[in-house]
């Protein structure tokens, strides 16, 4: 099922001081993996910034050993080893100067899709929860995928949404696929797939959740998709670090703002004060702002060709009524004809033109819309 690129990739990979930068220099100077590693210790030379400390390790018969046993692993696990040098990286994340050398797959992936990044806190409020049901409410019948991390709080509260709305998700994992962290979430994992979704990770069936793993995982989640979404995090807290690599990448980042005195908070509210993430004011410019189309058979659905109705305020009514029986009215003949002041009928005015029913012209004159 795999190839020798595949086994000497996993190889030279493992190699001490080999990380996605150095490998993919090696494997663009020696042309693939298994070339990288018969030549490199003679030929290092050839490389800048190279020096013999760093391709020391590289031929290591214990890294052939512990690839060959990773093969193994993946093929009774029904597991993808993806190579960065074969293309076989989704095309958004191979952009990324830093991408994994290697991604391993459980699952289905159409990199066509949109994707979405959505991330957040472990610790999310009612607050941070209500716009996630709003955001897959409203998007329940666009073609995109969700990607998160598969952590507790937010990441969960993505997953599941994404589940319930038959929206497909993908999962990035900070550790290899020998098993599942949190392990609250497994049952989540495997309902991920059932569902038509993927789990990646970079990590071979060695790695542990580590902490510096997570970092590394944000890093993919970011380049997975062109936009990033914040929903709330504290500040320092990881979805910081994502955020900021979706920035290095030149994708859109956008935070949900909250009270500065909200801990939760004060993450997203710090990333739009640098500049860093738009502000999320609706959810409905939100999705604009994506880019994301619903289907026009569901368009229909949804809305039927007759006019939207907005329910007015008995005061709003009135006033629209009257702008409404008097096209171009001015102030004085509202004032006339309501006999109210105009400190109390310019608020109103104001309020139906926000919602689209009045329009204002020059010399303080009113027409509906």
């Amino acid at each position: 099922m795999y190839s020798e690129e595949h086994l000497y990739s996993i190889a030279l990979r493992e190699s001490n001081l080999i990380g996605d930068i150095n490998f993919y220099k090696l494997v663009r100077t020696f042309g693939s993996a298994k070339n990288a590693w018969l030549q490199a210790k003679k030929e290092y030379k050839k490389l800048d910034g190279f020096g013999y400390r760093m391709v020391s390790d590289i031929g290591n018969d214990e890294h052939l050993k512990f690839a060959e046993n990773e093969i193994t692993f993946c093929e009774k696990n029904n597991i993808i080893i993806n190579l960065r040098q074969n293309g076989d990286l989704p095309g958004l994340l191979s952009e990324c100067n830093d991408a994994p050398a290697i991604l391993y797959q459980k699952g289905n992936f159409d990199d066509n899709n949109q994707r979405i990044s959505i991330v957040g806190t472990r610790n999310m409020t009612s607050y941070g929860q209500q716009f996630l049901l709003d955001f897959f409410e409203e998007t329940h019948s666009c073609n995109y995928i969700s990607v998160s991390g598969l952590a507790l709080g937010v990441d969960k509260e993505v997953h599941e949404q994404s589940i319930q709305k038959g929206i497909l998700t993908a999962a990035v994992l900070a550790h290899g696929f020998h098993t599942i962290y949190p392990s609250k979430n497994r049952k989540l994992s495997e309902k991920i797939l059932e569902e038509g979704g993927v789990l990646f990770t970079e990590f071979n069936s060695s790695r542990k959740p580590d902490r510096e793993n997570f970092i590394q995982r944000n890093r993919i989640v970011a380049g997975l998709s062109p936009s990033t979404i914040v929903v709330e995090t504290a500040f320092g807290g990881g979805s910081v670090s994502t955020a900021t690599f979706a920035n290095q990448y030149n994708r859109e980042v956008f935070a949900l703002p909250g009270k500065i005195t909200d801990k939760q908070s004060q993450g997203c509210n710090h990333l739009i004060y640098q500049h860093k993430a738009a502000a999320i004011s609706t959810v409905k410019n939100l999705v604009d702002d994506l880019g994301l189309k619903k289907p026009k058979a569901k368009i229909d659905e949804l809305f039927s060709r007759s006019e939207i109705k907005i329910q007015l305020t008995e005061f709003q009514q009135l006033i629209f009524n009257v702008i409404k029986d008097n096209p171009q009215i001015s102030l004085d003949e509202i004032i006339e004809k309501t006999d109210l002041a105009s400190h109390k009928i310019l608020p109103v005015i104001l309020d139906l033109e926000l919602l689209g029913k009045v329009k204002s012209l020059s010399g303080r004159q009113f027409m509906p819309i």
